[in-house]
């Protein structure tokens, strides 16, 4: 061991003759462990969400969506799609008409967006439908002429059945459900605002449809206000025959759903416009790194604190310790040398507290991704439970921050070390 690393880790374990030196070095180290624990599970906490909105995003939701930039929707749909398969790095596409509805069930009513799919293909785009935890999606496989159902104007019908065919089938999310009270077999009546002109004025289109599934992604925003349906149901109620309004994609890598988006957009030729995922969560992302910075920052100040009594320990050690610094300069010990020492004693006081921090931090952050005990408000977070990311980088940044602040705090007390003069420190001795 060198000289200086010795002699500062027999001063770092000696007994002091003040132990308010002792106390102080002793809360230095809790202090940096504190700090360096708080921000690794608050950058773990930060990184879980990201990531977790991110999958659940990416998952839920098509990378990439083609609509006309003008128009009502998309006619000639089938060989648009056949082609746009084509395009490198797209692995899956499947057609959908949207459209806002009002859902309800006797006094229960809420709104929703209604997509018209094709089953087969909307499965392999999104995830939505395989999260069904109630009832199945069987039934919104290819039409069946048995079980159409019926557009009802001016009036709805009173039984499940309509016109001897029973109602067309519709899956919804677990939230929505909830809000109407309503489960699978139960009937809805689904409203739509695109009506038809009579001479009594617009009236807008109802249909009863009968619940077949129930979907819980664990995101709020899809399980509250999400609702699937067969395209040609969906394409009848809102009159709109054979049309799309959207084309969706997924792609082998979702980070590369920009440039795919290009690509597709460029293939699909003029008229049309692609969108990804990331810019419709542009400012939900944006937001999230600004937290992640303002939170980094804030819990930075503990460590800064820290830091500070590491400054005020050192300080009354360099005192305490005046005269013993004065006989080692008398045997030769160089001024650079006894700077040293108390650099490297600062040094220890911050390593140790910050490896008892990433100890804590890192087994608190495991801990917590592995139980899920700490649960959240699904409608106010999106999701129900607060998830934990802890990151090798994000040790090495909290770790050098950790370790600069406290060399920063050293240099005033090794300094004023290594400014003592043998001669009078030892005169009255």
């Amino acid at each position: 061991m060198r000289f200086e690393l010795f002699i500062a880790a027999r001063y770092l374990r000696a007994r002091r003759r003040q132990a308010v030196v002792g106390l102080i070095t002793v809360i230095s180290v809790v202090g940096v462990a504190a700090g360096v624990a708080s921000l690794i599970v608050a950058l773990a906490v930060t990184n879980g969400m990201r990531r977790d909105l991110q999958e659940r995003l990416g998952g839920s939701t098509a990378h990439v969506d083609l609509m006309r930039t003008a128009g009502d929707g998309i006619r000639e749909w089938r060989p648009l799609m056949a082609r746009l398969a084509q395009v490198p790095h797209v692995v899956a596409v499947a057609p959908g008409l949207y459209g806002q509805v009002l859902i309800s069930r006797g006094a229960r009513s809420g709104g929703a967006l209604i997509k018209g799919i094709l089953p087969a293909d909307e499965m392999k785009v999104g995830n939505l439908l395989q999260a069904v935890n109630q009832g199945s999606v069987k039934e919104l496989n290819p039409v069946n002429p048995t079980h159409d159902g019926e557009t009802v104007m001016g009036g709805a019908p009173d039984s499940v059945q309509l016109g001897g065919e029973l109602a067309p089938p519709i899956v919804i999310g677990h939230e929505l459900a909830m809000s109407l009270g309503a489960g699978v077999g139960d009937t809805l009546l689904v409203t739509s605002p695109q009506g038809e002109l009579t001479p009594l004025g617009l009236v807008p289109r109802y249909q009863r449809f009968r619940v077949v599934g129930i979907f819980a992604s664990g995101f709020y925003q899809y399980d509250d206000g999400y609702a699937f349906m067969r395209l040609k149901d969906a394409q009848r109620l809102f009159s709109e025959p054979d049309l799309v309004s959207m084309i969706s994609f997924k792609i082998d890598d979702l980070y590369q759903a920009p440039e795919v988006g290009k690509a597709i957009e460029e293939a699909a030729g003029p008229g049309f416009q692609a969108t990804n995922w990331m810019q419709q969560n542009r400012e939900l992302f944006r937001a999230m790194k600004l937290e992640q910075v303002v939170t980094f920052v804030i819990l930075a100040l503990i460590v800064v604190v820290a830091a500070l009594n590491i400054l005020i320990a050192l300080t009354m050690m360099v005192m305490e310790k005046t005269r013993d610094i004065a006989v080692m300069m008398s045997f030769g010990v160089r001024a650079e040398q006894v700077r040293k020492i108390f650099l490297l004693q600062g040094l220890l006081i911050s390593g140790i507290g910050t490896t008892l921090g990433l100890v804590v931090g890192y087994a608190a952050s495991i801990l917590g991704s592995h139980y899920r005990f700490i649960h959240l408000d699904a409608s106010v977070y999106s999701i129900d439970y607060l998830p934990f990311a802890p990151r090798l980088v994000d040790a090495l940044i909290v770790a050098a921050v950790s370790l600069g602040m406290s060399l920063l705090a050293t240099i005033y007390p090794s300094s004023s070390a290594a400014s003592v003069l043998p001669a009078e420190a030892l005169r009255y001795e």
